[in-house]
């Protein structure tokens, strides 16, 4: 007797709508965060912008939101990425209902309400908080750099924008005068033109001069800036300070290094250990208990440590209250920052130097700190712990998390251009990272 085979009929249709709960496993990912964003956030900034009735009706708000988180758990951030899987895979589509948005759509949605998205950051930590997941006992603080969606090779330093502007200059007046010169002799040969139209390599070097004139005068008003805040001093509240490490001459004249990108003018050129890159500053504080991200921000900034107060207050401002212990890197030390750990009651341990593997206390440094300052008894304090220091836990914490994001996640650049929009991009990374963390935690 032959052997029966179960039917496989291709051309056979639904016989009744299918249930999305039926088209993943019952306790798989995308059940989880759909049924997250639709029972526990609160989307209320995102339908506010819908006030008008007019137009076809748009995709639900809740739907698009929640296909975006599970998308950026799932390491799928482009656009058309999420646009392909909500057609090709079933977990999306449990988390569409089948529908099916195009990619401009979702491109659109995520730019029109990414401040709001970014909110929900705070939300999902606060659910992280509740299933026991944060405690604030010990959060590891550190920055990371990441590429921005620009190319390195797209900056040009304020001395070469001089002299550039002054050899397009020449060379375009120089064909002005040419062609003024040769009009009347050459009529016969252009009939009916004029003789004087603008070639194309001519119109494209005008262009080229029209964009190093505006980075010129966007790179000397920002010297200008600094200079004013430099001369109000930090203390005055009219405006934003000069900033610790200034970019530019003290006369507000900028630096003949400075530079500004074209494609992406907010990024900035940034050393890492593999070299250079265009980029943005990275910023996350990790709670030792489950590795979730209990603070973070993006900074066009090659330094550290001016952030390191500015992140311990997001930190009371998520959680409503602060970490009893922090470890960083020695990329933040400096005295105002130990004040600051002080100040706020908080158990710091900051680098001074590179640590012995040995036995895990600081190398000798060449610079001697002063005596009976804040950094001189932290590294007494980090020599007194040896391996036993509570800093030893940073790396264990923090680093694994940028680990997970950039490999695990396959976040290895930013997307959108612009501080403010990188801002809401890394709030949604971290967002997806505690997602996952949360749904280890359940499962």
């Amino acid at each position: 007797m032959a052997k029966s085979f179960r039917p496989w009929d291709v051309e056979q249709s639904w016989l009744l709508p299918p249930s999305v709960q039926e088209l993943v496993p019952p306790r798989h990912p995308a059940h989880f965060v759909r049924e997250i964003v639709r029972s526990k956030l609160d989307l209320s900034a995102i339908f506010a912008e819908y006030e008008e009735e007019r137009g076809y009706p748009p995709y639900h708000p809740s739907m698009m939101t929640a296909l975006l988180l599970y998308g950026y758990t799932q390491g799928l951030f482009s656009s058309r990425k999420l646009a392909k899987a909500c057609e090709e895979r079933v977990d999306f589509m449990a988390v569409t209902a089948m529908q099916k948005p195009d990619y401009r759509t979702i491109g659109k949605f995520r730019l029109r309400h990414l401040e709001a998205l970014g909110g929900l950051f705070v939300q999902v930590l606060k659910l992280c908080s509740r299933a026991g997941l944060v405690r604030l006992g010990h959060v590891a603080l550190d920055g990371t750099k990441m590429k921005a969606n620009a190319s390195k090779h797209k900056a040009m330093s304020y001395k070469r924008m001089r002299e550039t502007e002054a050899r397009l200059r020449a060379e375009v007046a120089a064909w002005f005068q040419r062609a003024e010169a040769e009009d009347t002799s050459e009529d016969a040969d252009y009939g009916d033109r004029r003789g004087d139209e603008m070639p194309d390599w001519v119109a494209n070097k005008m262009e080229r001069l029209a964009k190093i004139e505006e980075a010129k005068a966007a790179l000397e008003e920002e010297a200008r800036e600094e200079a004013a805040a430099r001369k109000r001093g930090d203390d005055d509240d009219e405006g934003p300070p000069a900033p610790k490490t200034p970019k530019h001459h003290i006369d507000g004249t900028p630096g003949e290094d400075s530079q500004r990108n074209f494609t992406d003018p907010e990024s900035r050129i940034l050393k890492t250990r593999e070299g250079y890159l265009q980029g943005y500053n990275a910023q996350a504080a990790v709670d030792a208990e489950r590795q979730i991200i209990v603070a973070t921000e993006v900074f066009a900034a090659q330094n550290d440590v001016e952030f390191l107060d500015e992140m311990l207050a997001q930190i009371r401002a998520n959680t409503g209250r602060q970490t009893h212990e922090l470890s960083a890197d020695y990329g933040y030390l400096s005295e105002a920052n130990l004040i600051a750990c002080r100040r706020r009651q908080i158990d710091a341990y900051v680098a001074t130097g590179r640590l012995r593997h040995a036995d895990g206390k600081p190398k000798e440094s060449k610079r001697q700190w002063p005596k009976g300052s804040r950094i001189d008894a932290m590294e007494q304090k980090l020599r007194r712990g040896g391996r036993r220091s509570r800093y030893r836990l940073r790396k264990q914490i923090v680093e694994p998390v940028f680990g997970q994001i950039k490999s695990a996640l396959g976040f290895a650049r930013f997307l959108l251009r612009g501080l403010r929009k990188v801002r809401g991009e890394w709030r949604l990374i971290a967002t997806a990272h505690n997602l996952r963390k949360l749904l280890a935690a359940a499962a």
